[in-house]
């Protein structure tokens, strides 16, 4: 092989490597505002998390916010909510599983356990959970049922103070979001 025909072969070499590398820049460019426009815009990364002051609350007193398109039920506990609560023994619970994003996922239902942060900060006078029933996605309603605490009428769901299913066809307790407390009454959801 003479000089003049390495050469043409490492030029030749160079143009496709070049080329190809060219039209790969230019496709990933080309590509880019459609891969872009797959991103979540600033509405919905608003929703990503919610802050709520849960100071106004009195005790008894629950109210609903929305995070990610779910209602969220926080509750202000009385004594006598918390009490019986804790005094569940867990062979009684219908799901022994405390559904707590913010817990490893075989943690109990305990009382305790329902009530924790993402820092493992329990404050058992609030209760914070996704008000929507494990059975088929209906809301429950507040203050109602046997346990004067969640009831769904679609199918006859019972929740207790605590948010546990007792009786009915909702096969798992109603689930905790991810949150933390920022203060002692202020949390952030999500």
């Amino acid at each position: 092989m003479s000089s003049t025909t390495t050469q043409d072969v490492s030029r030749r070499d160079f143009l496709y490597i070049a080329t190809g590398t060219v039209g790969a820049v230019g496709t990933a460019l080309a590509a880019w505002p459609f891969i872009d426009q797959m991103n979540p815009d600033a509405s919905v990364l608003a929703l990503a998390s919610t802050e709520f002051d849960m100071a106004p609350l009195q005790e008894g007193q629950g109210v609903t916010v929305m995070w990610r398109g779910k209602p969220v039920f926080i509750r202000h506990r009385t004594k006598k909510e918390i009490e019986d609560a804790t005094k569940v023994p867990l062979a009684e619970l219908k799901d022994p599983i405390a559904r707590n994003a913010n817990l490893p996922p075989d943690a109990p239902a305990t009382d305790e356990n329902r009530v924790k942060d993402a820092n493992g900060k329990a404050n058992p006078k609030y209760l914070v959970q996704i008000g929507i029933c494990t059975h088929l996605g209906c809301v429950p309603l507040g203050e109602a049922g046997p346990f004067n605490a969640w009831f769904c009428p679609c199918h006859g769901s019972v929740y207790d103070t605590s948010g546990r299913i007792r009786s009915g066809p909702a096969p798992r307790n109603l689930d905790i979001p991810p949150f933390k407390y920022v203060s002692d009454t202020k949390i952030v959801i999500g």
